[in-house]
Formats: structure tokens, sequence, C-alpha cells
């Protein structure tokens, strides 16, 4: 029984593209956590200003939000291997690029913006192209929930590794070292990209319209497909008011617990331990599972995790809660991610990933300048329990949609597309 459950929740490694594509992704997404913390370490030690932090998370999302929609369209008129491909090396290049102005010791805090904001651009036409890629790797299509969720546990599994060797590194080696290795890391995804064998690519019919009328064309869709705009709904405003206090860990670490750099990539570990478990979890949930009032349970858990961690000055119950509020906002991108992939047409998936990349890449660094504003005056625990409250509130606004039927037959053939 027990190696039954195992292979139900692995299943989808019988895929020797996903397999592949999990390997190169795993160790390029440790180095992307790795210079993601370190940014946002060099940045605060330098300026000791929330909102300075928030800015960083703003440099590198908005761009993706600008550009997102484009990208989309970009993913459903071309290869979205080759797209994916580029975008994989030019993030090792804007990597290189910032190890070498750190490892120089003459960089400023609008240089390391201004490099962030060169990732958001080219993560604008990855997302779109990433994910409904993922959908061409699965011979089996019952099985991409399984997939998207073991793809979560790998970015999750990043999120324990990456800050926590991030803090290290910066510790021991400085911050260039950790830019450099990010770098490295993307080798490896590049790697296993070139192995993949993917069925051939069938070339489009002309494209006749214009961006605007494609774009228009999604908006159309999303109108008629409440199902999923309910969803964009909500994970946009899980993005705004929740989901940034990521932003305001290195205050807890530096200020609250009175630690240094390894203490910031202990928290951000122990909320990626909550998250891998939590994205394990959904792995093993047999085909048809109603991930819909998952989400809701896991809404409700994010938001107590956060006011839980937010006024307690011990470090080891602190990381406890850490661990619940990563279990639950694990949920909040894996499960929108694929009921809306569940429920959209193939035609338009890159579109509507687009839209769903910005309701989330959007929001998110709009919340983090909220966030980091809103902590100058009232402190980093008093915002941070305010963020909870405001998880369980939309939990609870949403409520009724999230405990509808779970999708019907029709819906389901969609994976089979």
């Amino acid at each position: 029984m027990k190696t039954d459950r195992k292979a139900s929740t692995f299943r989808s490694f019988q895929n020797r593209n996903f397999t592949l594509f999990f390997t190169g992704q795993s160790i390029s997404q440790i180095g992307t956590w790795m210079q993601g913390t370190g940014v946002s370490w060099v940045v605060y030690t330098m300026t000791h200003s929330t909102f300075m932090l928030g800015l960083t998370i703003f440099a590198t999302m908005f761009p993706r939000f600008l550009l997102s929609l484009f990208g989309g369209i970009v993913a459903d008129r071309y290869n979205r291997y080759k797209i994916l491909l580029s975008t994989q090396v030019a993030s090792m290049i804007q990597a290189v690029l910032l190890a070498i102005l750190t490892l120089a010791n003459h960089y400023t805090v609008w240089e390391l913006l201004t490099l962030s904001a060169v990732l958001g651009v080219i993560n604008a036409f990855d997302s779109p192209a990433r994910q409904p890629l993922v959908h061409e790797m699965i011979n089996d299509k019952a099985d991409l929930p399984n997939a998207l969720a073991l793809n979560s546990s790998m970015v999750n599994f990043a999120r324990i590794v990456g800050p926590a060797l991030s803090g290290i590194v910066l510790q021991k080696f400085g911050a260039g070292i950790c830019f450099l290795i990010n770098a490295l890391s993307f080798v490896a995804v590049i790697i296993s990209l070139l192995l993949m064998k993917l069925p051939a690519y069938h070339i489009p019919s002309p494209v006749k319209k214009k961006i605007t009328t494609e774009l228009a064309d999604g908006f159309t869709y999303l109108k008629h497909t409440p199902a999923i705009s309910m969803i964009l709904l909500m994970i946009s405003l899980v993005s705004l008011l929740v989901l940034p206090y990521d932003t305001l860990m290195p205050v807890f670490a530096k200020v609250i617990f009175k630690g240094d750099a390894a203490t910031f990539g202990y928290i951000r570990s122990f909320a990626g331990l909550g998250a891998i478990g939590g994205t394990f979890f959904l792995a093993s949930l047999k085909p048809g599972a109603d991930l819909k009032k998952v989400l809701l349970v896991n809404t409700i858990i994010l938001g107590l995790g956060l006011m839980l961690f937010s006024h307690v000055s011990y470090f080891p119950l602190a990381m406890l809660f850490a661990t619940l509020f990563g279990f639950g906002g694990m949920s909040q991108t894996t499960i929108c991610l694929t009921i809306v992939q569940v429920h959209t047409d193939a035609n338009m998936r890159g579109r509507v990933m687009s839209y769903l990349i910005m309701a989330m890449s959007g929001m998110l660094p709009l919340g983090s300048l909220l966030i980091g504003a809103i902590s100058q005056h009232i402190g980093a625990p008093n915002a941070i329990l305010s963020q909870g409250i405001m998880a369980v509130i939309i939990a609870a606004a949403f409520s009724n949609f999230l405990r509808r039927e779970k999708l019907n037959k029709k819906e389901m053939k969609k994976l089979e597309e």
C-alpha cells in the first residue's frame, strides 16, 4: 500500500522530459533563491529601509506585470521550448553581470535595482512559456495536477536550500560569490532543456490579428469563463495584501531576532520547509480531488500562520509558525495554476497564463511597496499581523465560490487537449 502511494505521488517522473526539466530546474532554482536572498540582504544592509526592500521586490516583479501579456502572446505564437531556452540563457547573463558588479565592489543600490528590473523583463517572457510547456511534457494529461505540484515542490525545496546556502555564503564569501553561484546554476537547466525530446512543434497558422486584438480576445475569454476569472481575482487580492510578507523578513531577522544574514536564510528556509510539505501533500492527492476546497483551507492556514508569527520573539517557535504560513502560502500559486490550466482551452493557455502572471507579478510588487510603507508607521510585527487578518477575510469572501461542486466531466476533458 505504501509503495502504491509513493508511486502515485511521484507518477509524473515516468515522463522522461519532465524528469529532465525537474532536475535542471531544481539546481537552477536553488541559485535563483540564493540570488534573491542576497539582493534583499545587500539592499537592506546598505539602506536599513523597509521601503527600499519593497522597492527591490517592485523592481523585479513590476516589469513582469507590464510585459507578461505580451509574453503570453509570444508564447501562443512561437515555439515555447525555444522561448524558454532563450530566457534561461538571458537569465544566466543577468546573473553574471550582477556577480561581476558586486565582486568589483563598485555598486550602488540603483544598479542592483536596475539589474533586478532586467530579470523582471526576462521573466515576463519566461513564465508564460514555461507553464504550458510542462503540459507538453506529460503524456497522460490526467497527471498534470501531479506534475504541477511536483514542479512546485521543486521550487519550494529550493526555498529551503537556497536561502540557507545564501546566508552561509553571504557571511563567509560575500554577495558576489552568491550571485556567481546562481549564474553557474543555469548551466544545469540549459543542459536539461537540450536533452529533451519534445513532440514536433506545429507551426501555427499565419497570424493575422493585431496584438491588441489578441489581448482583447484573451480578456473576452476570461469574462466568459468565471471559473478562471474568479481565481484570478482571488490570487490578485492575496498577492497584493498577503503574499508580500516576505518583504519584511530581513527586518525580523536583523531587528526582531537580533540576527544576521544566516538568520534571514533560516526564516526563508523554514517557510520553504512548510511549502514543500504542502506541495507533497498536493502531489499525493488523487486525480479529480477538489482543489478549490484545499485552496480555501490553506488560505486560512496562511492567515493564521502569519498572525501567530507576527508577535513571537522566541526564534524556534517563530520558525514553527513560519513553516505553517509557508504551507498555506504555497497553494496560492500551485492550486491556482492547476485550476487555470485545467479550465483553459489549449489555444488560449499562453495568454491566460500571462493574465495569471500579471495578477501575481503586478500585485506582488505593489503589495511590497504598500507593506514596506505601512511598516514604517506601524512596525513590521503589526504589518505582518494585518496581512494574516486579510488572508482570513479573503478566504471568507471567496468561500462560497471555493466550496462549489468540483470540476465536471467536460472541464476535466480539457486536460486531454
